[in-house]
């Protein structure tokens, strides 16, 4: 038997699903019933409908009877799915089982402990002017959100309908959070305030837009939501100082979180040894990395449009190729599009903040990260062929998976040969994977409590090498207080990293192991084929091993 091979991918899935408080789909005390797939799915649709709130005066209803009246029927969904009988299903259908599993527990998590609508101001934000680089928001997000990337100006007669039902309601959903904003979290509410106040300008801006200026309803109803957001600013800033509360949920509910939501099987203490491990090595590979090219001349910055456009051009045309020659991954005709349409525009150097610093001297270490529009150019051209990997999952549950990747192809295409002619190239790499390893590490001790969100920005920015993150306090700010909302989120560009590298290395030891050839290529190709799902998942359909039976001598 192989086991050897799995010793650890078995130990941390076991550890996964025996962690404390998890619903235990191997040891739960339901009835068995047969099912197949088929039911899975079926069952997925009707959970996903019920996930979906209802509306109140033509917004989505979070107030608290509302979610009181609800549990009953959630709980029915809950143990139709854990009544399941999973025997005998293919491993791609039993991850589909966890991944709807992971979801219910994320709504669990949701009502008893996060409560976003409750606790973060930033949850109501309702106009959404670009597209995440992730399949879905980064943080809570309500599910009446008016997603303006996704029209086209001026707007259809069909698009116009949707844009002024969702702007029209938004004046309502204000109305509401001032009913429901009862936490105590001082922290998120004083840093979800400015996220409230950019929804002012970003309303101002829709009149901007081609064929809105002539519509009177839709202008009169951006106007009005514009007066309802102020309105909603006025009282959060009144409310701000009676809140007193640490915003963190602790150790013990960041663990669960992470094991039964997100399905990182870490806990708070392993992700802290992680981080600043991964801190260290970053640290010391750049000083390395330094001292080999102490003879070299620093790389020049861009510092024209001009100079900018031809470095960008051709670091797309070299990263394009490094792909497809160096059989990375098979390359779609739709992957240069997509990092075209994010190829960055040129920033005055006293204007830079941390990524567009290193833009301007190469653009290469961050079009690797930039894996995630290839990432979402799949779901949107070749979607997962299951109906519960197609888009989204919810509650971020995507992080590990694609936050993760992103950053880990970064030192994995550096050592792959992307930098042979540029060495310098290679400290710009080791500066992200530090900036990332310290905001994380920050973020795990104010999400104990340990520490403000203003102490682990201390961190952030003190432990990014050269003075990076020292520029520009906004972007400081708002990672800081994203990952205070959406827990896991500041750690999993580092302990994915971790996790994708964990599945690279069993998916080459099995291949050595059965005399087969490792391709780089074929290991990307089935990861992509597989989906935005979280790594531990993701490497358990890979390597074709169900941990759970498999048993380490």
């Amino acid at each position: 038997m192989r086991t050897t091979y799995y010793f650890l991918f078995g130990c941390i899935f076991s550890f996964l699903l025996s962690c404390k408080g998890a619903a235990d789909p191997s040891t739960n005390s339901i009835s068995k019933l047969p099912a197949t797939h088929s039911d899975l799915v079926s069952l997925f649709s009707e959970w996903r409908a019920f996930e979906m709130p209802p509306t109140w005066e033509g917004a989505p209803d979070y107030r608290k009877a509302t979610f009181e009246k609800r549990m009953a029927d959630f709980e029915v969904l809950r143990e139709k799915l854990l009544s399941m009988d999973t025997a005998g299903w293919t491993i791609a259908e039993q991850v589909d089982w966890r991944i709807v599993w992971a979801e219910m527990n994320g709504f669990d998590f949701n009502y008893r402990v996060l409560k976003p609508w409750e606790r973060d101001p930033a949850f109501y934000k309702s106009i959404w002017m670009e597209r995440s680089d992730v399949p879905d928001h980064e943080g809570p997000t309500h599910h009446g959100v008016t997603e303006v990337w996704q029209f086209s100006f001026p707007l259809s007669s069909e698009e116009r309908a949707s844009v002024l039902a969702k702007i029209q309601s938004i004046v309502a959903l204000n109305t509401q959070a001032k009913e429901n904003l009862t936490g105590n979290a001082k922290e998120l509410w004083e840093a979800g305030i400015p996220t409230i106040e950019q929804q002012v300008e970003d309303l101002a801006s829709l009149l901007d837009l081609p064929g809105v200026n002539e519509d009177g309803e839709l202008v009169e109803a951006i106007q009005s939501a514009s007066l309802s957001t102020k309105d909603l600013v006025s009282w959060l800033h009144a409310e701000a100082p009676n809140k007193t509360e640490p915003s963190g949920i602790g150790k013990e509910n960041y663990t669960w979180y992470l094991q039964n939501v997100h399905l990182v099987p870490l806990t708070w203490e392993d992700e802290v040894m992680i981080l600043k491990r991964e801190l260290a090595r970053a640290w010391n590979s750049l000083k390395l990395e330094e001292h080999q090219n102490r003879n070299l001349p620093q790389l020049p910055e861009a510092n024209t449009p001009e100079d900018f456009e031809k470095l960008t051009e051709e670091s797309i045309q070299e990263f394009m190729a490094f792909l497809e020659k160096q059989e990375i991954v098979t390359v779609k005709d739709y992957f240069e599009p997509a990092l075209r349409e994010h190829r960055g525009s040129f920033i005055p150097k006293e204007k830079r903040n941390f990524f567009t610093i290193g833009m301007h001297i190469d653009p290469l270490p961050l079009y690797s990260h930039f894996y995630h529009w290839f990432e979402l150019a799949i779901m949107d051209n070749e979607p997962h062929v299951s109906p519960i990997r197609k888009g989204a999952l919810l509650y971020n549950i995507f992080d590990s998976r694609n936050e993760g990747t992103a950053t880990a192809v970064e030192e994995m295409f550096m050592d792959a040969g992307l930098y042979q002619n540029s060495p310098r190239s290679r400290e710009i790499v080791y500066i992200m994977i530090a900036q990332r390893a310290a905001r994380g590490l920050g973020s795990l001790y104010a999400q104990a409590n340990e520490m403000t969100m203003v102490e682990a920005g201390g961190i952030h920015s003190n432990y990014t090498p050269r003075g990076w993150m020292k520029t520009e306090k906004e972007l400081l700010l708002f990672e800081q207080h994203l990952y205070m909302r959406q827990p896991g989120y500041g750690t999993s560009y580092i302990t994915g990293k971790y996790l994708l590298e964990n599945a690279l290395a069993d998916y080459a030891r099995v291949k050595e192991e059965k005399g087969e050839e490792f391709k780089l290529r074929e290991f990307f190709d089935q990861l992509n084929a597989i989906g935005g799902i979280p790594i531990a998942l993701g490497h358990w359909e890979m390597i074709g091993v169900d941990p759970l039976q498999e048993k380490v001598k």
